[in-house]
C-alpha cells in the first residue's frame, strides 16, 4: 500500500466506519509492506480487525485475540468498572466465560493483591485467556463455567463477574458479519430468549460467593429484568447500573450477608 490516504480509501471503501483509526493500527502492526498488504487484504475480506492485528484495546491494555476468539467490547469495560468499585483489597475474582480475558486480565492490573481466576469451556479462548492473564499472576481455568474452578474457592469469591453471551439465538443470524461469521457460537448464543447462561450463572454464584460478596453479569437494557429475575430466583438482592456512553448495563446480585467493604482509594 503505497500512502496512508490509499490505505484509507481501501478501509472506507469495505465498508470500515472508522476507517483512518483501522489504518493507524494495521500501519503500526505490519512489520514490512507485504504484511501490511496481506493484513489489509483480510480486513478488507470481513475478517474483524482484533483478529487480523492479533490483539485489542481493552481499558488502556493490549489483550491478545486469536482467531475465532471472542472480541472483547468497549462496553464490557462497566463490567470492569463496577467490579472495581465494589471490590475489597484482597479480592477474590472469578471471571466466567472469560473468552481471551479481558475483564480478569484488566481486574488482576487494577487490583494489586487480588486472587484472580478466569474460566471458559473453549480450548482456544482459554489458551488466549492464559497469554493474557497468566503474566499478571491470574489462573485460567477449562471447563463449562464454575466446572474446573478449584473447590477451595467456594465461599471465598468476592466477585463473580460473566460476559455470558446473551444474544437469542433468533438474533444471532443478524449480527454484525464480523461476529457471526469470525467468533465462536457459544460466545454469541444465549438460547431462546438469551438467558440461558444468565440464569445458570445465577443459580451456581450462591455456592462460590462468600456473604456480601457480588455477581455481576453484563446484559441489555431489554433482557436486564429477566437476568435480575434469575438472581432473585437464588436468594440474591439486586441493581443495576446503565452506561448511556458505552451502551452498557450490568445487573449486580448481592449475596445473602454482611457485605464486605468496598475498596478504598486510600
Amino acid at each position: 500500500m503505497g500512502s496512508s490516504e490509499a490505505l484509507v480509501g481501501a478501509l472506507r471503501a469495505a465498508g470500515c466506519v472508522f476507517a483512518e483509526e483501522e489504518a493507524e493500527v494495521l500501519a503500526a502492526s505490519a512489520g514490512s509492506a507485504e504484511e501490511l498488504e496481506a493484513m489489509l487484504a483480510r480486513r478488507v475480506a470481513g475478517v474483524p480487525l482484533e483478529h487480523v492485528v492479533g490483539w485489542a484495546e481493552f481499558r488502556g491494555l493490549r489483550i491478545v485475540v486469536d482467531e475465532k476468539v471472542f472480541v472483547p467490547r468497549r462496553r464490557t469495560e462497566l463490567l470492569v468498572e463496577q467490579g472495581l468499585a465494589l471490590a475489597p483489597r484482597d479480592a477474590v475474582v472469578v471471571d466466567l466465560c472469560c473468552g481471551s480475558g479481558a475483564v480478569a486480565t484488566a481486574l488482576a492490573a487494577e487490583l494489586p493483591g487480588a486472587e484472580v481466576h478466569a474460566a471458559d469451556v473453549d480450548p482456544a479462548a482459554v489458551r488466549c485467556a492464559r497469554r493474557n492473564l497468566e503474566p499478571r499472576g491470574g489462573h485460567v481455568h477449562e471447563g463449562d463455567l464454575d466446572a474446573a474452578l478449584p473447590a477451595e474457592l467456594r465461599g471465598r469469591v468476592d466477585l463473580l463477574l460473566a460476559n455470558a453471551p446473551y444474544v437469542p439465538t433468533a438474533e444471532v443470524p443478524l449480527m454484525p458479519p464480523e461476529a457471526r461469521d469470525h467468533e465462536p457460537l457459544t460466545a454469541l448464543d444465549g438460547g431462546a430468549d438469551g438467558l440461558d447462561l444468565h440464569r445458570r450463572i445465577a443459580a451456581l454464584a450462591p455456592r462460590w460467593l462468600r456473604p456480601g460478596g457480588y455477581l455481576l453479569i453484563e446484559t441489555s437494557r431489554r433482557q436486564a429484568p429477566g437476568t435480575a429475575a434469575a438472581m432473585v430466583v437464588h436468594g440474591m438482592g439486586t441493581a443495576m447500573t446503565r452506561s448511556e456512553e458505552l451502551d452498557a448495563t450490568v445487573v449486580i446480585g448481592i449475596s445473602v450477608g454482611v457485605s464486605r467493604r468496598r475498596r478504598s482509594s486510600t
